[in-house]
């Protein structure tokens, strides 16, 4: 990349008119060419202030460029640009975004040396990232020494110091503490900290006690937000109390609150682990009329449903409708697919979602790798019950060429197959690359071998496979 930027300056280079160049180049790499050359077309003419400095600083985050962002940081403080607390404060977010609280607390301690004094809205930003990344310990002794430092408790960190207590169930009696103290300190909760107690509820399965509290928080003046009823619907779904949350579904739209994508998600969720599929369905369709466009979670949700009541041909419906909106199928969907088929007994279609998935360069990761092999040899086996041992040989080959693990039931059922088909080579060539992969057959499967062999008048062959027969079976008995 070229370390200079065609651009033709003006004699007088204004603030107006660096920050209306970078604002306009998308590329962040070219943005900060624009900035230093800004300053370097005329010696004695332009340089940067608190404005441009924040606004390239505010780009770099945007792009994760951290340690360029810190650079920036350094230069203003070279060039006796005076800080102020609001670019610490994208800094604290920025890393905060990318879950890195540890930063946060470094950019922190190092605001004093930037001549930048840290007021409340640093101190309870610092502490909500902590909340929210769940370094409670850290988080509980920040709040500390936020207080030993003389930062007044106000609404903003008493409803973080909230949400924290909340988190587990031996601390959310505490929370409540300082929820029915507030008053008497001279604060009085709002929504969020209302909303907050009942999502805390919820998650530790008390979704009756959260609806008492929506009824005293609309009788203390706090409106619920679509938030606040997307978590007791989930929280009463969570417990199988499916009337009461589809109750709250209705409730919502009397008081004129939209239902989100995640409202609809979370009802979904609950009713087709109940086994309600038909009535999610139902709802797709009414999240579709009312023009909210249904996620990835929406979709699962349903083919998980739909496929664990057997209705695969729906699932097939919801699962092509997905791939229609541009959604890309995972590994894991794929599988739920595949393996009902397996279940339905439809290995043929089975084996071509997974041809499908294979083509579409889905694979799986690190956790999931054992389900990718356990769905793999159920295909291979359903293919020969099917009577279609072409197909599941050639699968079996990909599973080798892929590093798949074949199960030893796979391997006995090929062998099996191909012998009472008569391609005894195809059985022994499956045998030799069993015993190479380290599993010795059992004495039914060297017996099917030897006598489809055998039955051809193939004495040679059977002989050998005799041979490798005892051998193998005084290695294992020397093992």
């Amino acid at each position: 990349m070229s370390s200079k930027v065609a651009i033709k300056w003006p004699r007088k280079v204004t603030t107006t008119l660096v920050e209306q160049l970078i604002r306009a180049e998308k590329d962040v790499q070219k943005a900060v060419l624009i900035f230093d050359a800004a300053t370097a077309e005329y010696s004695n003419g332009f340089r940067h202030d608190r404005s441009t400095f924040g606004l390239i600083i505010s780009r770099l985050l945007s792009a994760n460029h951290f340690n360029l962002a810190e650079e920036m940081l350094f230069r203003m403080k070279g060039e006796s640009c005076k800080i102020t607390e609001d670019i610490f404060l994208s800094i604290y977010r920025a890393y905060g975004r990318v879950h890195k609280p540890l930063e946060v607390i470094r950019v922190f301690q190092k605001m004093k040396e930037y001549d930048c004094e840290p007021t409340q809205k640093s101190y309870i930003t610092v502490f909500s990232v902590l909340v929210d990344e769940n370094r409670l310990k850290t988080a509980f002794r920040f709040y500390r020494y936020m207080r030993g430092m003389g930062i007044p408790p106000s609404v903003a960190s008493l409803n973080i110091l909230i949400k924290a207590l909340c988190k587990n169930s031996g601390t959310i009696d505490s929370a409540f503490r300082i929820f029915r103290e507030m008053p008497n300190r001279g604060f009085t909760p709002d929504s969020y900290t209302y909303g907050t107690l009942i999502n805390g509820l919820c998650r530790l399965g008390k979704a009756t006690e959260a609806k008492e509290l929506l009824t005293e928080m609309e009788a203390n003046g706090c409106s619920p937000t679509v938030v606040t009823y997307t978590c007791l619907i989930h929280g009463f779904c969570q417990s199988n109390n499916l009337d009461e949350a589809m109750g709250l579904l209705e409730d919502m739209r009397s008081k004129g609150i939209e239902p989100n994508v995640f409202t609809y998600s979370s009802l979904m969720d609950g009713l087709c682990k109940g086994g309600r599929s038909s009535h999610a369905m139902e709802l797709l369709e009414i999240m579709i009329h009312e023009h909210k466009v249904p996620n990835m979670i929406t979709y699962s949700t349903l083919i998980h449903g739909l496929c664990g009541e057997g209705k695969i041909g729906e699932a097939l419906e919801v699962f092509d409708r997905m791939k229609l909106q541009g959604c890309k199928p995972d590994a894991g969907l794929y599988w739920k697919v595949i393996n009902g088929f397996c279940e339905n007994n439809k290995f043929q279609e089975a084996a071509n979602y997974l041809d499908e998935m294979i083509l579409s360069g889905i694979s799986p990761n690190r956790l999931t790798w054992s389900l990718h092999v356990k769905i793999h040899n159920a295909v291979v086996r359903g293919l020969c019950a099917v009577n279609d041992p072409n197909r599941a040989f050639q699968l079996y080959l990909s599973m080798r060429t892929r590093a798949i693990s074949v199960e030893d039931k796979s391997f006995e059922i090929l062998v099996n197959h191909f012998c009472k088909k008569g391609d005894v080579h195809k059985a022994a060539r499956i045998v030799e690359e069993m015993l190479i992969d380290g599993s010795i057959p059992d004495e039914q499967t060297w017996a099917v071998v030897v006598g489809g062999f055998w039955d051809r008048r193939k004495v040679r062959e059977a002989a050998d496979s005799v041979q490798a027969a005892l051998m193998y079976k005084c290695m294992d008995f020397g093992s």
